[in-house]
């Protein structure tokens, strides 16, 4: 048997990495790289690592956009990217409706129902998101945007004649909310130079938006913006606590309905009557995050989601009353659905129907509907898992560790059907507000099968669906207290004879990635292997060059780097300047079109620990953004976090 092999030299001693090879490496036998891929001390890889991957490649999902008449539109892949299709009967023909270069951000559908809809993507990643009139009856479109700025949150109107979405392109910087009509006027209705305002939909009568004011994740009011006057009134706005009010709609009865945590540590249900001012509180007896709802049409009814211990549950209310006399929720039994997480949630047209989204750990996101007076549920899209063995897939256990001060960490955990004990993937995720949820992922699923690695997935302070106190947890200088529930999670595993707590590696994405470097200063001498994916190296120059419409809303949340006893503490925190603690063998992933956590703070810590004599790869994509969307691309970065993985967790 050959061997290729690389050194590196670490702290004066010789490292090598060999990949074990029959014969020598021909060009055939090696993975192709994309065109739009760059690497960095990446080692030829054998074509049998991909050979190996590829039918999770070739796994497929549909999410799930909204009715249009009795068809339903979703988002597929049947290429290289993510277009939109239309199904029209149960696990019908899925008709493909675009077919860009880009996969599609965002879509739009008026409640009119009729061919035009609004249709957005980027370029390469970059998140400036276009707008586009999209006729599906035709498959003509135009550009209804500037070609360079920001477009986000589309509401059409009721009459389905305009449309009120967020740009940046005043300025670049701030968020202004602009209504445009079918003709191309465009009217510019709020002008801000302070915080995040976006619209959350109109009111019924179409002369109104309900707008949201977000200053931080643990701070939003909601507003009603009159479109004739300009005012802005307060509706659900607190001037003495921190208070987050997460989706509002009217309800069409004289008043609205809204997800806050005022006066508990979860969001839940609210209604405001808009002429008494009276808050009710319809979800009391909920003690997790109520996360989304959805009113149908004509306001009868009201489905919503539970984030139940990082899994879905549905209810369904019946509404009744009229304006000023209340309003009395009935609850309505829905049929039985598995254990999983639900996305989008859309009444049909006539509300005899709820579609909707969902996920397991073990099946991708499929679209189902549910027939609300037979109380059916049935299946409208079945995607394909690549030819793999669905029986083979592995389900998540939920877990609770106990960190460095008593407080208890959840996790979720992915365990081989082989015999133990196994080595050990942590799955660091991003946000930092963000929560692992168990979908349905292939790279958990070829980890376990393929590798014959655990993964386990924590969900350290700071994450959300725990409560507001939990979410609060990792603020300002309390940063890297989420840090050492990752050291409290070696200890756990340390513990467990079913792993090898010599073989443990760290993997993470954007603030998940920071997580990964910083565990490697605190940690490195425990952690076999790190991944870092479009990771924050550098706190202070991250906030300098991130977005400029993403400054202000970030520095809420890590402390503002222009404050001299902020920056002295973020570059205290910041793991680029602990290189020389890092000794772990690192794997970087960036899109050079990143515009959350710029290509820069990549740049910056490969080159930092390629200094230090550091084992180090690096695989940068020039036609990607915050992580990878195209499938080549995606497909060449995870055969490579696959071998580099499989090389320091697997050898003996």
């Amino acid at each position: 048997m050959l061997a290729r092999c690389h050194g590196w030299l670490i702290n004066g001693v010789v490292a090598i990495f060999c990949l074990a090879l029959h014969a020598p490496l021909q060009a055939a036998e090696t993975v192709s790289i994309p065109r739009n891929i760059e690497t960095r001390n990446v080692p030829p890889i054998p074509k049998v690592q991909s050979d190996r991957l590829a039918r999770y490649g070739n796994t497929r999902s549909a999410g799930l956009y909204g009715w249009q008449g009795d068809s339903l539109l979703i988002g597929t892949r049947f290429a290289n990217t993510t277009q939109l299709h239309r199904v029209s009967v149960p696990l019908g023909m899925r008709e493909q409706l675009t077919f860009l270069r880009e996969p599609i951000a965002g879509v739009a559908i008026p409640s009119t129902q009729g061919d035009e809809i609004i249709v957005s993507w980027d370029e390469g990643g970059s998140e400036f998101d276009q707008l586009f009139l999209f006729n599906t009856r035709t498959g003509v479109s135009r550009r209804v945007s500037d070609g360079k700025s920001l477009y986000a949150y589309m509401y059409w109107s009721p009459d389905g004649q305009r449309f009120a979405y967020v740009t940046t392109a005043r300025n670049g910087k701030n968020w202004d909310t602009h209504v445009q009509s079918l003709d191309g006027h465009v009217d510019k209705v709020l002008e801000t130079d302070e915080g995040y305002w976006y619209p959350l939909g109109w009111h019924p009568a179409g002369d109104r938006l309900l707008m949201k004011h977000r200053v931080s994740v643990n701070r939003a009011s909601i507003y009603e913006l009159n479109l004739t006057t300009r005012r802005l009134t307060p509706l659900v706005h607190s001037e003495t606590e921190e208070v987050s009010v997460s989706l509002a709609a009217y309800d069409g009865r004289g008043g609205l309905y809204y997800l806050s945590d005022a006066g508990a540590e979860f969001q839940r249900l609210h209604r405001l009557d808009l002429d008494s001012g009276e808050k009710t509180v319809i979800t009391a007896d909920v003690t997790w995050d109520v996360e989304s709802f959805v009113l149908s049409n004509d306001r009868t009814h009201l489905v919503y989601v539970v984030n139940e211990a990082g899994r879905s549950r549905l209810e369904l209310l019946s509404l009744t009353g009229r304006r000023g006399k209340g309003v009395a929720h009935r609850s309505v039994r829905l049929p039985q659905l598995p254990l999983g997480i639900a996305g989008t949630v859309a009444f049909s047209p006539d509300d005899k129907r709820i579609a909707l989204n969902y996920t397991t750990a073990t099946a991708p996101s499929d679209v189902y509907v549910i027939d609300i007076k037979k109380r059916q549920l049935e299946q409208w899209t079945r995607s394909e898992v690549g030819g793999l063995d669905r029986a083979s897939f592995v389900d998540a256990d939920l877990i609770k560790y106990t960190s460095f001060d008593g407080r208890t960490i959840p996790a979720f955990v992915y365990r081989p059907q082989t015999p133990g004990p196994h080595p050990v993937v942590i799955y660091i995720h991003g946000g930092p507000e963000g929560q692992y949820r168990p979908r349905f992922s292939t790279l958990m699923q070829s980890y376990v099968n393929e590798m014959n690695v655990a993964v386990i997935a924590p969900n350290v302070r700071g994450s959300k669906g725990y409560g507001k106190t939990y979410l609060k947890l990792d603020n300002g200088i309390q940063r890297e207290d989420s840090v050492k529930d990752i050291g409290a999670l070696l200890d756990w595993i340390d513990g467990r004879p079913e792993f090898i707590s010599e073989r443990v590696a760290v993997m993470g994405g954007s603030y998940g990635g920071y997580m990964v470097l910083a565990s490697m200063v605190h940690f490195g001498n425990r952690l076999a292997a790190a991944v870092d994916s479009v990771g924050i190296s550098n706190f202070v120059t991250f906030l300098e060059n991130t977005q400029p419409y993403r400054q202000d809303i970030r520095r809420v949340e890590y402390g503002d780097e222009r404050d001299p006893a902020m920056r002295k503490h973020l570059q205290a925190i910041s793991p680029l300047n602990h290189v020389d603690k890092m000794v772990t063998p690192t794997l970087i992933s960036q899109g050079a079109n990143d515009p959350r956590v710029p290509a820069s703070e990549s740049e910056q810590i490969f080159k930092a620990l390629e200094a230090n004599g550091v084992p180090v790869w690096y695989v940068l994509a020039h036609d990607e953004g915050h992580g990878m969307r195209k499938k080549a691309n995606r497909d060449f970065d995870q055969v490579a976090k696959f071998s580099f993985l499989e090389a320091y967790l697997n050898r003996e």
